[in-house]
């Protein structure tokens, strides 16, 4: 048995054993559990990767005449002024008012911790104390008083893995998805996570000192969506941005889904005894989730298969006969880097252990959000009297089918009323002008598609990234039971859901 205060005294004097949590396995497996406590003193943890749950809060100081910050925009990234007349929250993934999905709020976090100017933008109400209604200004981090980086939900102990099944490309927070199972995304740094050589939280917890962009923070209590039950746990961290590194601390865009903050974080876990020593041996292996199908946009999708991180890192996953491609959104470099960084600290007596004031929740349990409405599929907004053909119809008898129902689209069918395909107008048009006689040869044959039980707003989406008007209903079985148009959708909305 150690105690932590024995160990900063072994680090005062120099005397410290450091391992990373790479090391700690090898030692435990040659040497026991036992031996392995008494020869180590700390086991270096890291991770880096998109951390969404993440910000800053920001003191401007007073302008003269004053003003209490009503609206703020840093660069045109809104900030959350609802604390004090010139206190603000930046959020990582607030976008941009002029660039979208290129700038949020994590790059204004990045562009201050650079040194670079950044646009405030203010608008307010006029009170006696505070008359002034608007301000526009340039400042740095240095004009700054406070800059505290702040995050709700950071450094998942593990995190489920995504891959996508439809024929479709999907753009998520997990990356892009390629079509059938092409790929595998995950998150993580396996046996190099902090958590992970931590699963019973006996160390990290409230109090706890840790590597943080770059800097020390502190650990501030579990993180939001904390799970541990099934070993997702997450923390809370606070820490000083003047002191931290852009190398640790970057803004980053996924590719049509929005912003996001990459952090850098690190945990030095003390070996107090011979079960935190077996619990710092964890190896990638030992480490399992599942890959999850995200072409199913709900909470209830389908599980693909369970897998490790080894298998992760191997580059190559097998789903059911595809080689997909496995691809990691955290650097494993730069959590090496931290890892290496924080026992240089340590040797350099720049960085002392502390004592959790308060463990992290072992018992807490992630819930969905309860909601009060019901679900509302597909089924109830679509129109079921489709008119379809089949693909030997002429393009002549098709056309005139469009204008005397009034459609622009009419699904293809086969004989067992299966959807083969669709055509539209413009495809009538382009027939018309290339001379094409078969309908086979002019319609679209991969074509999005909903079903009965899918929610309205998944299907919306649909129609808005591809830029459709309507698309087929089928069943199960590739029967098309019916057809839903923009139209319907919109009355749905305009008639209050």
């Amino acid at each position: 048995m150690k105690t932590i205060q024995e160990i900063n005294e072994k680090i005062r004097k120099g005397k410290a054993v450091i391992v990373s949590a790479e090391e700690m396995p090898d030692i435990v497996e040659k040497e026991g559990a036992k031996k392995a406590a008494e020869k180590v003193d700390i086991v270096t943890t890291g991770t880096f990767g998109a951390m969404c749950s993440s910000g800053v809060f920001l003191n401007f100081g007073h302008a003269d005449p004053l003003i209490k910050m009503q609206k703020v925009w840093l660069n045109e990234v809104e900030a959350y002024t609802g604390i004090a007349a010139v206190d603000a929250y930046v959020g990582a993934t607030e976008l941009s008012l002029d660039r979208g999905f290129e700038y949020g709020g994590a790059h204004v976090i990045e562009d201050l911790l650079a040194g670079r100017n950044v646009n405030l933008r203010a608008i307010a109400y006029s009170t006696d104390c505070y008359p002034r209604k608007s301000i526009e200004t340039s400042i740095t981090l240095d004009d700054i008083n406070q800059a505290i980086l702040f995050n709700p939900r950071n450094c998942y102990q593990k995190y489920n893995a995504a891959a996508n099944s439809s024929d479709r490309v999907l753009h998520t927070y997990m990356g892009t998805l390629l079509p059938g199972k092409r790929n595998v995304n995950f998150s993580g740094t396996g046996e190099l996570s902090p958590l992970n050589n931590d699963p019973e939280y006996d160390i990290i917890g409230f109090g706890t000192r840790i590597f943080l962009g770059g800097a020390k923070g502190y650990v501030v209590g579990e993180g939001t969506q904390h799970n541990p039950k099934k070993g997702f746990a997450t923390i809370s961290v606070k820490g000083n941005l003047k002191e931290m590194n852009t190398k640790y601390v970057k803004g980053g865009t996924v590719a049509e889904y929005g912003t996001t903050l990459y952090i850098g974080i690190g945990a030095a876990i003390p070996v107090l005894n011979e079960k935190i020593a077996r619990n710092t041996a964890v190896r990638n292996r030992d480490v399992k989730v599942n890959i999850f199908d995200y072409s199913v946009p709900r909470l209830s999708r389908p599980v693909l298969r369970e897998v490790d991180y080894e298998t992760l890192f191997s580059g190559e996953v097998d789903l059911g006969g595809v080689k997909a491609k496995a691809s990691s959104l955290s650097s494993l470099k730069i959590a090496r880097e931290i890892v290496k960084e924080l026992e240089d600290w340590i040797n350099h007596k720049e960085f002392y252990l502390t004592e959790k004031l308060e463990g992290l929740p072992k018992e807490a349990e992630f819930k969905p959000m309860r909601i009060s409405e019901k679900l509302v599929s597909v089924s109830r907004v679509m129109t079921r009297e489709v008119l379809t053909v089949q693909e030997n119809e002429n393009i002549e008898k098709v056309c005139n089918l469009m204008i005397k129902r009034g459609v622009d689209q009419i699904p293809i069918v086969n004989k067992d009323k299966k959807l083969r395909g669709i055509v539209t107008a413009w495809d009538i048009t382009k027939a018309t002008a290339s001379g094409s006689k078969k309908l086979s040869d002019i319609m679209t044959r991969k074509v999005i598609t909903a079903s009965p039980d899918e929610a309205v707003d998944s299907v919306s989406r649909k129609l808005e990234k591809y830029k459709i008007n309507a698309t087929p209903v089928v069943d199960n079985e590739g029967v098309v039971v019916g057809i839903v148009t923009l139209s319907d959708i919109n009355k749905f909305y305009r008639r209050g859901r």
